[in-house]
């Protein structure tokens, strides 16, 4: 069996281990929408996103946890905020103004 000497020595050898040290990957949250997944690396956390919402922010890389949650959490906002809308060029609209007749409109009389 193991003696408690070579249970530390493996604690301590594991301790030293670049895999073992570097803080776990970490689940992003917006309320209740899970957003992503930030995951350590040199240089910050790489954002890897688990929704369409945040495919924009999918490879980037943050300088920490943090700041890819703020970025979700904007990316989010902008996402549930109402649009404005604009006349397209492309777009029939129909001006309050003029009389429309459906039935001459649709069988073109």
């Amino acid at each position: 069996m193991h003696t408690p000497d070579a249970r530390a020595d493996h604690l301590q050898a594991r301790a030293r281990n670049r895999l073992h040290a570097a803080p776990p990957p970490r689940v992003i949250e917006i309320g209740d929408v899970t957003a992503g997944i930030a995951v350590p690396e040199r240089g910050g956390v790489r954002f890897f996103s688990s929704g369409r919402d945040f495919d924009p922010l999918d490879g980037l890389v943050f300088p920490s946890v943090e700041k890819a949650a703020k970025a979700a959490q904007d990316r989010l906002a902008a996402r549930r905020a109402p649009r404005r809308h604009t006349a397209s060029p492309h777009s029939d609209h129909v001006r309050p103004d003029v009389a429309f007749d459906l039935h001459r409109t649709a069988y073109a009389r």
